[in-house]
């Protein structure tokens, strides 16, 4: 089986991988290897697919400019 080694992780991230394989009642390794095998399986074409749902359902709609919110928001 093939292997992969990953370098310099965050602390504070390791931390947390750590807490979640401990609440998921597995080892670091085992949780790792179940996030990188569920990012791979997702594709891109469902990623499109629920983008062009997304620009259908919003279609039509009048949206604020949001640099001219972010530029509100500084001022406060």
């Amino acid at each position: 089986m093939p292997h992969a080694l990953i370098r310099d992780i965050d602390p504070a991230a390791l931390e947390r991988l750590k807490e979640r394989a401990r609440n998921h009642g597995r080892s670091l390794q085992s949780e790792l290897k179940d996030i990188i095998e569920r990012a791979a399986e997702r594709d891109l074409e469902g990623a499109r697919s629920l983008a062009a749902k997304v620009r259908r359902k919003l279609a039509g709609r009048r949206h604020t400019d949001s640099a001219a919110l972010i530029a509100a928001d500084r001022r406060r």
